[in-house]
């Protein structure tokens, strides 16, 4: 039986488009015939939901798995027309017993479950952090191509590398005139971070509006950031593609 793979999304500021790619990369995977699981680990700050459409369904959280009030297979609900993406929700508040111990358990029974766990990590580096981070099998560090994100970003990269856990780069939301106005580019930012790059997504309208409404990009348009997510989520499961030109 195969073992699937943990990956957490992360960022050193908020604002880089975080969860909006979470939400992209594994609804591609689960369009690709994965099966997938986004488990929403910003506590308190939850938005997974909002941006995959899932607010209704989304009732028990990881930390009611964790202290055993609610099996695995009954708290990952299924969206309701993305089929084989599942979500897992954060709690409000982090509750007590609630630990890096029962993390990497609860990461062992998903991996058992699901081909990916797509993890939507909170901003910075505080205990949110370190238990999203604590039982990854990979890291994706979101940013922007400014320099404060980067260098934001890079706090994030130094504590998953005590870790021994990989980390590529994602470019996000990337306006080809800002970059050429602030003389930018993504090699700068490649350099800067130290990490290889993974994919690059430019900007988009379609990312904010297909929040709004509730929906995945990737039902809502094939250009721009879905075909960028698609890439991404393909380069994730091995194969070789091409970055998209913006």
């Amino acid at each position: 039986m195969s073992i699937g793979t943990a990956i957490v999304i992360t960022s050193g500021k908020g604002g880089t488009g975080k969860t909006s790619t979470a939400a992209g990369v594994a609804s591609c995977l689960a369009a690709m015939g994965k099966r997938v699981l986004c488990l929403d680990a910003d506590v308190g700050l939850r938005n997974l939901d909002l941006t995959l459409g899932m607010t209704e369904q989304a009732m028990m959280s990881f930390a009611d798995v964790i202290l055993g009030r609610c099996p695995l297979e009954r708290a990952a609900v299924e969206h309701p027309t993305v089929k084989n993406l599942f979500l897992l929700t954060a709690p409000a508040a982090l509750p007590e017993g609630v630990d890096e111990a029962g993390m990497a358990a609860l990461m062992d029974q998903i991996r058992a479950q699901f081909d990916y766990c797509i993890i939507d990590c909170p901003a910075g580096v505080d205990a949110g952090f370190r238990l999203a981070t604590c039982a990854a099998d990979r890291a994706l560090l979101v940013s922007n191509a400014d320099y404060a994100a980067l260098r934001d970003g890079l706090t994030a990269v130094y504590h998953l590398q005590r870790r021994d856990i990989p980390i590529h780069l994602v470019v996000n939301r990337v306006r080809p005139r800002l970059l050429r106005k602030l003389r930018l580019n993504i090699d700068d930012a490649m350099d800067d971070t130290g990490l290889p790059l993974l994919g690059v997504i430019p900007e988009d309208e379609l990312v904010p509006l297909s929040a709004a409404r509730g929906v995945p990009v990737i039902t809502a348009g094939n250009r721009g950031a879905a075909v960028a997510y698609y890439h991404i989520a393909r380069r994730l499961t091995g194969e070789r593609v091409r970055l998209m030109r913006i």
